[in-house]
C-alpha cells in the first residue's frame, strides 16, 4: 500500500482524504507538535512515505537524500523555491504544484493588504485598543496608480479588482495577454517607468535567477517617493535590507509582506521594528475554496503518478526524464 503524509495546515479535512482512500493509499497527517521549519524534527516524521503533500516548508538536499522511499513532493500552491529541485532530479523525485486554483485567493489578499496600508487599519486598531485614538488622513485609493509586476493568472486577478476600485493600472509584463490589457485599460510599461510612476507596486512573479532580489537598493531608489510595496509572491524577490532602509528613511511610505526570504520571519529581523509594515504569514493563497481545490489537485496528481500517468502541467522538474516510475531503482 503506497503511503502519503500531509504536512500542510488544515489537512485533516478536504477532498484529498477520499481520493487517497479510494486509490488504496494510506494517508497520514503530520503531528502539529512538529516545527515544520526544523529539519531535524521533521525528518523522522516523514520517513517511510512515498509521497508528501506539502506546504511552504523547505526541502534541502540533505533532507531529500535522507528519504529513500520518497517519490513525490506535491506542493499545495504554485511556489516551489523552498525545494531543492536539483536534488530531487538526482533522486528521481517528482515535484508537483497546483496551478490555476488559488489566484483569486492571492488577489483578494493583495487588495486586503493594499487597503490595510492605505487606510492604516493596523495602526487604528491598535490605537482603539489602547484608547489613544488619533484621526489621521491618508491618500484615497481611488485614482491612484497600481503598478503590477507580472501579469499571469494572479496579476490579472489583481488587475481587474483594482480597476473596479478606480485605480489606474500600469503593468510590466514581457509577454502580456493583449486581449486582457485592452479590456481592462492596462498600460504596459518598462520596469523603471512603472517604479517611477506607481503609488503602489505589487509583485506577482515567480522566483528565478533573473527575478532574484528584483526589488533592491537600485530599483527601490527608482520608486516614487511615498510609494508602497506589496509582496504576495516570493520572498526572495525583495532585498529585505534595502527595503528596511527605504522604509526607515521614509522614501517608501509602507510595505505589506506575506512572504519572506527566510520563513518564518525572525523576530530579530529589522523589519519587525518598523510601524509602517504589515505582515501576514504566507497565507495569501489560502481560503476555503482554494484549500479544497489545491488538496484535490495535489491528491489527483499523486494518484496519477502512482498509476503511471505524467501530469506534465503540474510537474516542475525532471524535464529530461523518460520512463519515470513510482518504484525507485
Amino acid at each position: 500500500m503506497p503511503r502519503v503524509i500531509c504536512t500542510t495546515l488544515k489537512a485533516e479535512v478536504g477532498p484529498h482524504l477520499e481520493i487517497f482512500s479510494s486509490a488504496g493509499f494510506e494517508c497520514d497527517i503530520i503531528s502539529r507538535e512538529i516545527n515544520m521549519f526544523d529539519l531535524e524534527q521533521r525528518r523522522p516524521a516523514i520517513q517511510g512515505y512515498q509521497a508528501i503533500v506539502s506546504s511552504a516548508e523547505p526541502y534541502t538536499r540533505a533532507l531529500i537524500e535522507s528519504l529513500p522511499d520518497l517519490r513525490v513532493i506535491a506542493r499545495t500552491g504554485v511556489g516551489f523555491d523552498a525545494i531543492d529541485l536539483e536534488a530531487c532530479d538526482d533522486c528521481g523525485i517528482a515535484v508537483t504544484t497546483t496551478p490555476g486554483v488559488n489566484h483569486d485567493s492571492v488577489a483578494e489578499h493583495t487588495i486586503a493588504l493594499l487597503f490595510a496600508l492605505a487606510r492604516g487599519i493596523v495602526d487604528h486598531h491598535d490605537r482603539v485598543r489602547s484608547k489613544t485614538w488619533k484621526r489621521i488622513t491618508r491618500p484615497r485609493v481611488q485614482g491612484r496608480t497600481l503598478g503590477i509586476i507580472g501579469l499571469g493568472r494572479i496579476g490579472r486577478a489583481v488587475a481587474w479588482r483594482a480597476a473596479g476600485l478606480g485605480m489606474k493600472l500600469v503593468v510590466f509584463e514581457p509577454d502580456p495577454n493583449i486581449e486582457f490589457v485592452e479590456q481592462w485599460n492596462v498600460e504596459l510599461a518598462e520596469l523603471d517607468e512603472l517604479l517611477a510612476r506607481s503609488d503602489y507596486v505589487s509583485l506577482h512573479l515567480p522566483l528565478s535567477p533573473e527575478t532574484h532580489q528584483l526589488i533592491n537598493k537600485t530599483s527601490i531608489a527608482m520608486m516614487k517617493p511615498g510609494a508602497v510595496l506589496i509582496n504576495t509572491a516570493r520572498g526572495a524577490l525583495v532585498d529585505e535590507t534595502a527595503l528596511y532602509e527605504a522604509l526607515k528613511s521614509g522614501h517608501l511610505r509602507g510595505a505589506a509582506l506575506d512572504v519572506f526570504r527566510v520563513e518564518p520571519l525572525s523576530l530579530d529581523s529589522p523589519l519587525q521594528t518598523l510601524d509602517n509594515v504589515v505582515f501576514t504569514g504566507h497565507i495569501a493563497g489560502l481560503d476555503d475554496e482554494s484549500h479544497d481545490d489545491m488538496f484535490r489537485m495535489a491528491a489527483e496528481t499523486v494518484v496519477d503518478l502512482h498509476s503511471g500517468g505524467w501530469p506534465d502541467h503540474c510537474i516542475q522538474n525532471l524535464k529530461n526524464t523518460r520512463n519515470w516510475s513510482w518504484t525507485r531503482d
